[in-house]
């Protein structure tokens, strides 16, 4: 998800709330260079990735550049209906049917004495997802001990990283390369003063199956970051989907509201 601090680094680019709660296109004086803006995104230094708005991943600087052009635009996606839908050129981006009875992922053991943390987290987790939507997470533990972005055999793998606290953990959405298709925790993400490792799990996980922050709806009134969505339920502030320093009602827990898995069941009836 999960940047467990302020988004204030996105207000010279995004949209600031009205009295009323509206949006409205930031003044000139306080929009970012494109430049500025990538330098207030985090570079992972393996992966070459870059994360933005806590834990959104442009593959390339190219990638991160369209979604600057789309911030200072002011583009504001339609509500058509909380859980909306990540979209790209028309079309939602998701799994087919069979490929989402198939989400096969391995959880490295490079996570030492975090590791049946995370094993126990991610089954909890991807069992709130598949009680709501016909999706399947399948745990190949077999490969747990060579389990990296190069592993075959699954289709993702869930590994540790170094980002020094930049964020709690990021994840990817069906349309990532197998190489950046990683849900990737900071050791941040293990302190006492953390959201529980559960709450984080199920917010990343939702954007695995293609789901994105609810707070890019105009109804936040903050924190917008594209209109490359679809509504899918009405706009809901609490859900795990939802960044609780976003104007949203929920709080760190990050469970799944009625509206997640309306919405999650829509998508995969």
């Amino acid at each position: 998800m999960l940047k467990f601090r302020s988004m204030a680094f996105l207000a010279g680019v995004t949209l600031l709330g009205t009295a009323c709660g509206g949006p409205e296109t930031a003044e000139p004086s306080q929009t970012l260079t494109f430049e500025e803006f990538k330098a207030k995104a985090y570079q992972e230094p393996e992966s070459g990735v870059f994360v933005y708005s806590g834990d959104q991943m442009a593959e390339t600087e190219q990638e991160l550049r369209e979604v600057y052009e789309s911030l200072v635009a002011g583009e504001i996606g339609q509500v058509q209906g909380g859980l909306a839908v990540y979209t790209s050129g028309g079309s939602d981006v998701k799994w087919t049917a069979s490929e989402a009875l198939n989400l096969t992922y391995c959880v490295s053991t490079k996570f030492g004495g975090n590791y049946n943390a995370v094993v126990k987290s991610m089954t909890t987790a991807t069992g709130a997802w598949e009680g709501a939507a016909k999706v399947n997470f399948i745990h190949d533990s077999s490969l747990d001990s060579n389990c990296n972005s190069r592993t075959k055999g699954v289709v993702f793998d869930v590994s540790p990283v170094n980002a020094g606290g930049q964020y709690l953990a990021r994840a990817f959405f069906p349309n990532s390369s197998r190489r950046n298709r990683n849900i990737l925790i900071d050791g941040s993400s293990f302190s006492p003063t953390a959201p529980g490792l559960d709450g984080i799990l199920r917010h990343e996980l939702g954007h695995t199956i293609g789901f994105r922050h609810e707070h890019t709806r105009p109804e936040a009134g903050v924190c917008y970051e594209d209109n490359n969505w679809r509504a899918l339920t009405p706009y809901d502030s609490s859900s795990v989907m939802h960044y609780p320093q976003c104007n949203g009602t929920n709080s760190w827990s990050l469970t799944l509201t009625n509206l997640d898995k309306q919405g999650a069941g829509i998508l995969y009836p």
